[in-house]
């Protein structure tokens, strides 16, 4: 195989930082020295270079060198119909991805990109943690369908594929903290007027949130196609292609506000109690742009990630819970995030929940909407519905994967019949959405427990033309987001993973009651006894169904003797951090008067469960255990 002289002076250089990172000559001169003394007592024959590089490889020099050596960083990934590059690079400051090799197709077209490093991300970075750089990923072009589907594209193929690259960098702290720091759709197409088929470009990435007109910091990213392209298109060719798509992008979103302020008159016609609503047409991203709310879900399809809907429910209500950071005070500042910059910051509103949760649903077959309303003290709120083809109606709460079956009220019952109390704690429903459907409450009342929720109803619920919605929503659109690459299997081994924590929390108790002049006596049967109570907890949270309670029990009772007393707190976390759990566990009196049990032969217990689920994402279960002979 032969390589362009850039592309040799490339490689040499990458070697060269390489092996002065692992600091090659300090291990060689240790392995010299180390062969020279042992040699020294077999008739000091001179040392060839076949038995050095014997005594290298022998000491695994050679194995480290090749085996971390960052020559390819890649996937196969592609584009389809319209669809973004399935890749999700996780940018962060803290750990680069590893490269790995793949096979690639030589019948199709590929894209490279390289991030060669990043500067002025100041506010980010903590001197001396470097901004990592050399992260490399491989995307397959091509568009699939009849005819054209099956060539290797072309320029003229690659040119009308308007999809971006959506890079998310995300920066992880000390205790494993994650935040979004940009969120940035790259314009890829500019290589095609390379006459190398590469090029390389310098990206100012912007702030997100409150600060999405600040800059954050540059990245350097090479763009290289492979094979090269044998007739390159000239830059105003690509120029204008790309104004034109800015053209009919914003023809589009100026015909469908038009027909969006008409609907709304229209619904505000039907009853002047429909003004106060929360009828949301359109809501804002991370980087500040306004988007209609239906395209914020798709159907999502987790492949053998996740086995049903209900442990798709648990997988949402395991990223956590928090509002758009903002300065200063006054309202929350409301933000929706895309799916990718959700996912890779792992946590967001409730609104984030419910559509990643929605487009799950989705994909799982379920005729499933996202509801936009409020629940106690009139605090705005979004969850998921579906309905069943028999007509009933459930509730999933996306923050903790609760579900609720919904029985409308009839207001015109007889004073008299009974009202069951609602199990929900939703209280008004303005509108619910889709990926092709928007349909407002105008019933005269938005109360949930009085709704109903036959949406074919055109008395009941207000519909936006699927039409229209399709014209900027629909995947393919230049206006609608990309589709949300393949969730990613997680690289956590849950055993090794469970064993660290309960290693660092058995540490962290006994100093604790070392401190308090309390010794610490560890049983290990009861702590493995333990186990099948986590299991049965997470159970219970992915299907509602309680189980396993019995054997557990009947464990216990036989491991605690005749006069001894046993107590077990359980709790569960959604992070990693064993002194911030620890922290947080002091702060209740069970486990505190588990953890600093005194009396009589005290023997301690505990058990760590780290359930594992798609995209590094973790239910963390510990449990503390104690017993002691009883004092009368």
């Amino acid at each position: 195989m032969a390589f362009r002289p850039e592309k040799v002076s490339e490689l040499k250089q990458i070697i060269h930082n390489h092996l002065m990172k692992m600091d090659i000559h300090g291990k060689i001169r240790e392995v010299l020295s180390e062969t020279l003394r042992d040699d020294q007592g077999t008739a000091h024959q001179m040392l060839s270079e076949a038995d050095f590089l014997h005594a290298l490889q022998r000491r695994g020099i050679i194995d480290d060198v090749m085996k971390d050596l960052p020559l390819l960083q890649a996937a196969p990934i592609h584009m389809e119909n319209g669809s973004p590059p399935k890749f999700i690079p996780h940018l962060t400051n803290e750990e680069n991805i590893r490269p790995t090799k793949t096979n690639i197709d030589p019948s199709r077209r590929h894209l490279y990109l390289q991030v060669l490093g990043g500067k002025a991300f100041l506010e980010h970075l903590q001197e001396p943690e470097p901004l990592p750089g050399q992260e490399g990923f491989l995307f397959q072009i091509h568009i699939d369908g009849t005819g054209e589907g099956g060539k290797m594209a072309d320029a003229t193929n690659m040119l009308s594929i308007c999809d971006p690259v959506h890079l998310v960098l995300i920066k992880t702290d000390t205790a494993g903290e994650t935040a979004l720091v940009s969120s940035y759709f790259l314009d890829w197409r500019t290589v095609l007027s390379s006459p190398s088929g590469k090029t390389c470009l310098a990206v100012e990435l912007m702030g997100v949130g409150s600060e999405s007109k600040l800059p954050a910091g540059l990245l350097t990213i090479s763009l290289e196609l492979y094979p090269p392209l044998t007739d390159t298109l000239s830059a105003d060719i690509i120029s204008t292609q790309q104004s034109l798509e800015r053209q009919r992008t914003a023809e589009k979103e100026r015909i469908f506000l038009v027909y969006a302020k008409q609907w709304w008159r229209e619904f505000l016609e039907i009853r002047t109690s429909n003004q106060s609503k929360m009828v949301k047409i359109f809501a804002q991203d991370e980087n500040g742009i306004n988007r209609p709310v239906c395209s914020y879900v798709h159907i999502l399809r987790a492949g053998r990630l996740l086995e049903s809907p209900r442990r798709a429910a648990r997988f949402v209500s395991l990223l956590a819970h928090e509002k758009a950071p903002m300065v200063g005070g006054g309202e929350k500042h409301e933000q929706w995030c895309t799916l990718l910059a959700f996912l890779c910051q792992g946590k967001g509103d409730c609104e984030d929940h419910s559509t990643l949760l929605c487009s799950l649903l989705l994909g799982f077959g379920l005729d499933a909407y996202v509801c936009v309303g409020t629940k106690a003290k009139g605090i705005p709120h979004t969850w998921v519905l579906t309905r069943g083809t028999d007509g009933s109606i459930t509730f999933w709460e996306s923050l903790t994967a609760h579900r609720y079956l919904h029985q409308a009220i009839d207001p015109d019952a007889p004073p008299l019949a009974p009202h069951p109390k609602p199990s929900y704690p939703y209280r008004t429903v303005g509108c619910v959405f889709n990926h092709q459907s928007f349909l407002a409450n105008c019933q005269p009342s938005d109360a949930v427990e009085l709704c109903v929720f036959d949406l074919q109803n055109q008395s009941r619920w207000k519909a936006m033309s699927e039409e229209a919605l399709k014209s900027v929503c629909d995947s393919g659109s230049t206006t609608s987001l990309p589709p949300l690459p393949p969730l990613s299997s997680s690289s956590l081994d849950a055993a090794a993973v469970s064993n660290q924590l309960e290693l660092e929390m058995r540490y962290l108790i006994s100093e604790h009651r070392k401190d308090l002049n309390l010794t610490s006596v560890w049983d290990d049967h009861l702590s493995y006894l333990l186990s099948s109570a986590l299991s049965a907890y997470e159970m219970e949270r992915c299907t509602g169904v309680s189980c396993g309670n019995e054997e557990f029990q009947d464990a216990i009772r036989r491991a605690v003797p005749d006069g001894h007393t046993f107590k077990g707190f359980p709790i569960h976390f959604l992070h990693r951090n064993a002194r911030r759990a620890f922290s947080t566990c002091l702060k209740s009196r069970f486990c505190e008067e588990i953890v600093c049990c005194r009396g009589d032969h005290v023997r301690l217990a505990l058990r760590v469960r780290v359930f594992i689920y798609p995209e590094n994402v973790c239910a963390v279960w510990f449990m503390f255990a104690c017993k002691y002979r009883s004092v009368l």
